[in-house]
Order: C-alpha cells, then sequence, then structure tokens
C-alpha cells in the first residue's frame, strides 16, 4: 500500500512539472507574440502624401498584423529639422532631394554641409515623382490658365497669390519657377500679391476655400481637394520632382522598417499612389 502511495505521488510530481513546463511555454509564446504586435514604425512623411500613406496603411494590417503604423507629415524641412533634432523616426519620405540629402553622409557635402549621418544609404530609394501644379478656386475669378498667365497677373499685380515658405519643398519649386519667368519674389512679396503657407496642406486650404486668386501646390493635393489644375511645370521650369525614402540609422526596427518601405514599392501600393497622380518610380 504504502509502495502505491509513492508511486502516485511519484507520477503527480511528474505531472505537475510538466504541467508548469506547458505553462511556462505558454507563457513565454505570449510574452513573444505580445511583443510582436507592439511594434511600431514611425514614418515622417512629406504632407503630400497624408491620404496616400494613410490608406496605405490600412492595407499594410493585412501583410503585417503586429506593426503599428505612426505617421509625422509636415513639410519636408520641418521634418528634417526635427530629426536632426532628435525627434524618433524611423523611416522618412521627403518631398524634395534637398531634405534628404542634407541628412545622408554619402551626399554631396555642398548640400550636406554639416556632415549629418542619419541616413541608412543602404536602404535610400526615389520612391515617387509629382508634378507641380498651378491651381485657382472654382471661380477662377482672375482668369488665370497657364503659369504665363500668373506670371503676368504677377507683374501687374492684380493677384494674390499662395506658394510655399522658401524652406517648403514646393515653396523651392515655385521659386525655380519664379526665375524661369524672370520675376522678383522679394519684391513681389513686398507689394502684398504673394501669402505664404508652412507647408503644402496650407496653400492648399488657402486655394479652396477661395481667400486667393491662385497658388502653386503639387498635382496629387489639388486631385485630393478636388480642385482645378490649370497647368503644370514642366522639369526645365523647376526641375525633376522626385519623392526619395529611406531607413534612419538610429532605428531600432530596421528590419520591420525595411519591410514596410519594400512594401511602398508593390503593385498594391502603387495603385493607391497612381491613383491621385503620384508616378511610382521603383
Amino acid at each position: 500500500m504504502k509502495k502505491w502511495i509513492a508511486l502516485t505521488l511519484v507520477i503527480l510530481c511528474v505531472v505537475g512539472v510538466l504541467a508548469g513546463c506547458a505553462n511556462t511555454a505558454q507563457q513565454t509564446d505570449a510574452a513573444a507574440t505580445d511583443a510582436e504586435e507592439n511594434i511600431e514604425i514611425v514614418v515622417f512623411a512629406a504632407a503630400s502624401m497624408t491620404e496616400t500613406l494613410t490608406e496605405i496603411a490600412e492595407l499594410y494590417k493585412e501583410v503585417a498584423p503586429n506593426v503599428t503604423l505612426t505617421f509625422n507629415f509636415d513639410s519636408s524641412g520641418t521634418l528634417k529639422t526635427q530629426i536632426e533634432e532628435g525627434a524618433v523616426c524611423d523611416i522618412f519620405i521627403s518631398a524634395a532631394e534637398k531634405q534628404m540629402d542634407q541628412l545622408d553622409i554619402t551626399a554631396d557635402p555642398e548640400i550636406n554641409e554639416d556632415g549629418l549621418d542619419f541616413v541608412d544609404s543602404e536602404t535610400r530609394i526615389d520612391l515617387l515623382e509629382n508634378k507641380v501644379a498651378l491651381c485657382v478656386p472654382k471661380d477662377n475669378r482672375k482668369d488665370i490658365n497657364s503659369y504665363q498667365d500668373l506670371a503676368d497677373a504677377l507683374k501687374e499685380g492684380d493677384i494674390l497669390f499662395s506658394m510655399g515658405n522658401e524652406d517648403v519643398p514646393v515653396g523651392q519649386y515655385t521659386q525655380k519657377i519664379f526665375a524661369y519667368f524672370g520675376l522678383d519674389e522679394p519684391a513681389l512679396a513686398d507689394s502684398g500679391v504673394i501669402t505664404y503657407g508652412s507647408n503644402v496642406k496650407e496653400v492648399t486650404a488657402q486655394i479652396a476655400e477661395g481667400s486667393v486668386d491662385a497658388g502653386v501646390i503639387y498635382q496629387t493635393d489639388a486631385y485630393s481637394e478636388g480642385l482645378t489644375i490649370v497647368d503644370t511645370a514642366t522639369e526645365e521650369m523647376c526641375g525633376k520632382v522626385t519623392y526619395p525614402a529611406a531607413v534612419m540609422k538610429n532605428t531600432e526596427q530596421r528590419d520591420q522598417a525595411a519591410a514596410f518601405l519594400a512594401y511602398l514599392s508593390t503593385e498594391e501600393a502603387a495603385a493607391i499612389f497612381t491613383e491621385v497622380g503620384f508616378t511610382p518610380l521603383t
């Protein structure tokens, strides 16, 4: 009888140990799952990508359900400054080469004057191309139908025009267009015919509200807001409008960030970009 009781106790102990091991394994698996679910990728992107990336993020939930995408949309100049000052950022997508180059140690030192080294150059790609569009309110009260019309109206002082600030890519493209038509921006600004926006969305809003007679934005923003595009700038007028993208060197989620960046080059993502007027380059 004693032997039977002893044997029973041994069996119960073994069962208990096995159950404990199984429970520990389950807890480990659960912890791993929780860790995967808490992965966050912070994406700094040009304001002109707000609608497209928000839509793509919904699709990406099916591809990587354990990844949370957090977006910071603003002018590329503002985003570049935030990254430089230490803001957490895993991926940067700029509306111009300049802001990316200023953070990339492999770029032309005449552009990256401070020798900043934030970009993982191995991941850098030219993601998209956009167009710089001249847009007017619905009534087009000043009958602006081309960049030449805009230049003439500005010279005559018979218009209120909106453009991005000089540190905003769309503003820099506009400055190149001014130079192409021989327009003196400082003099025009002093005469009161120019108003500025801190990013492309502010300029877009001014046109949509009819508070200005015309403005220069990206054709993608015009599409998203339902604005009338009367002309688009040629490469000769302002250069090619390229959107570079890259993973940042200080990311703690390099593999997951690189995976999302790769997803932006897929057919699914390209279809969304194309729908609003972007041209995928990858």
